[in-house]
């Protein structure tokens, strides 16, 4: 399908990939800490006759450097911006912090219709990296709403790496202690997924090395399930932190971190959940009017 690729300045970096002959179906696109502009993934969207926008959420201009005191509002926002580009049924697809962005988005915002949660967690973490002060520490919230910081967990920094060296990390460790560490914290961290309205679609490895984002997953559907409401599940407990779907270039790696899994398992499991993603997204599902 032919599409047409707008970059976006304001009120964002980013860029809108259209269907050449429009859509009702919008999705938003965020990466995780790497901070990108997801081009390819929208591209691949908008191929499947879907608007894909994806924005620079943080370290862009007026932004905040790091992952740190970010408003929601910036997700509602890019909603509004769907919709006002024809969306009348609105996805977000989030990766690691991507996908924690989306799942307090699909929270707070009842118009959001699907949330696919690649790699998620399960509650709110503090900041990654400095705010708009230049400070990383003491740990702060990550996230805001109406001008109110959420809950969240901070990180244990007696943890260190397994094997410390020069080469990538695996800090899936630093992650786990740091939940036995604060445990007294976890329960007002933890993401209300029960109170959102949005169908959810979670995927997740049980061999990423970032952080348990299987176990993550699997509390959230439990949350979901308590609450008398579904979530469905995709995984593969050989694949890693970085899913890929049909279509996308395997992920790069990494001098920093450590990812887990592998290139064949990662594909499997993003082709495993592709269809059904698709489903939830398509116009064919309950629009919202």
């Amino acid at each position: 399908m032919d599409v047409a690729e707008h970059e976006l300045n304001h009120p964002w970096e980013g860029v809108l990939v259209t269907p050449a002959h429009g859509s009702d179906v919008g999705v938003l696109v965020l990466a995780g800490s790497s901070g990108r502009i997801e081009h390819e993934r929208a591209r691949i969207l908008a191929q499947q006759g879907i608007i894909a926008l994806s924005i620079r959420w943080f370290g862009g201009p007026g932004q905040s450097p790091g992952i740190c005191e970010i408003p929601l509002e910036t997700f509602t926002a890019a909603v509004d911006f769907l919709t006002k580009s024809g969306a009348r049924r609105i996805g977000i697809l989030g990766v690691s912090k991507g996908a924690e962005a989306a799942l307090l988005t699909s929270v707070h915002d009842p118009r959001v219709d699907v949330v696919i949660a690649v790699s998620p967690t399960s509650r709110v973490w503090c900041n990654v990296g400095p705010g708009f002060d230049g400070e990383q520490r003491p740990y702060r919230f990550l996230w805001t709403w109406q001008g109110q910081p959420l809950p969240f967990v901070p990180m244990d920094d007696s943890w260190t790496p397994v094997s410390p060296g020069s080469g990538p990390v695996a800090i899936r460790g630093w992650y786990e202690l740091s939940e036995q560490s604060f445990d007294h914290l976890l329960p007002r961290a933890e993401i209300p997924v029960d109170r959102a309205r949005a169908d959810l679609v979670l995927v997740a490895g049980g061999d990423d090395a970032m952080w348990p984002s299987l176990r993550f997953a699997e509390q959230l559907a439990e949350r979901r399930r308590s609450a008398g409401t579904t979530a469905h599940l995709f995984a593969r407990h050989d694949a890693g932190h970085r899913p890929r779907f049909p279509g996308e270039s395997p992920a790069p790696a990494s001098p920093h971190f450590l990812y887990g899994g592998t290139p064949g398992a990662d594909a499997l499991l993003g082709e495993a959940a592709w269809s059904h993603i698709l489903d939830r997204l398509s116009s064919t599902a309950p629009l919202r009017y």
